[in-house]
């Protein structure tokens, strides 16, 4: 994130555009002005100032889904930030301000969701991490209330990714069981041959080495390295699972 502690954040803001480039340029412009100009960013520069605008955008709108944001629920927040992500102060205080921006903001959840979804289309991996470090975040108070749910629900749909991911992820959370055919996106009725390729396509997709190169933010290789492990162990759950 370092290129957010200087103006290019800001004029990158600007090349985005929509609610993710507003919330971008209205926290870094006012710092470093905003006077437009002649700028050429990489997909990837866009990318990991977007994924990370729209998740703290995303948090706030969650966190204030039932009617307001508490302050054990900013403090969890503050706590991710520095346990997860292990953001310096500067970085520390732009995800704080982007969430505070964010939660009072006239846009909706729906509107930063499906502005991101439509910037990493391209780039479906990302998003799944993107939705799984959400789901994370709105259990960093230790309660999945249900309008939280209800957003993360229509979410898969926003994102077109497996619906089933959803239940996975709350099973891991509230009754800490894994299902490793949703966490494969497959089913128990394919031959283990398929099963095999599909694992071999996900591991390859999933390597950090990989996100990296399509415009996962370095903050997240921690989250990748964990995908990718989690994947392993769901193939050989299946694996020993058919062998019995």
């Amino acid at each position: 994130m370092s290129f957010w502690n200087s103006a290019i954040g800001a004029m990158i803001g600007f090349t985005i555009g929509g609610p993710i480039g507003a919330l971008v340029g209205g926290v870094i412009g006012s710092k470093f002005g905003k006077k437009k100009g002649s700028f050429s960013f990489s997909s990837n520069q866009k990318n990991q100032v977007a994924f990370f605008a729209a998740l703290f955008a995303c948090l706030a709108k969650l966190a204030k889904a039932d009617g307001r944001v508490s302050k054990e629920e900013v403090q969890a927040v503050d706590r991710f930030i520095k346990e997860r992500f292990k953001f310096n102060s500067d970085q520390r205080k732009f995800a704080i301000e982007i969430f505070n921006r964010a939660k009072d903001d006239a846009n909706s959840y729906e509107d930063y969701a499906y502005q991101l979804s439509d910037l990493l289309k391209a780039n479906k991996n990302a998003l799944l991490v993107f939705y799984e470090l959400l789901f994370e975040l709105a259990m960093a108070d230790g309660v999945l209330h249900e309008k939280e749910q209800e957003l993360l629900r229509s979410t898969t749909h926003i994102f077109k990714i497996d619906p089933g991911i959803f239940e996975n992820l709350k099973s891991q959370f509230v009754d800490s069981k894994v299902n490793p055919y949703v966490v494969l996106g497959v089913t128990k009725s394919m031959d283990f041959e398929e099963i095999k390729r599909v694992y071999r396509r996900k591991r390859k997709e999933f390597h950090p080495d990989t996100l990296i190169s399509k415009g996962l933010p370095e903050e997240l290789i921690e989250r990748a390295k964990e995908k990718f492990i989690e994947i392993q162990e769901a193939y050989e759950a299946i694996e020993k699972e058919r062998k019995q």
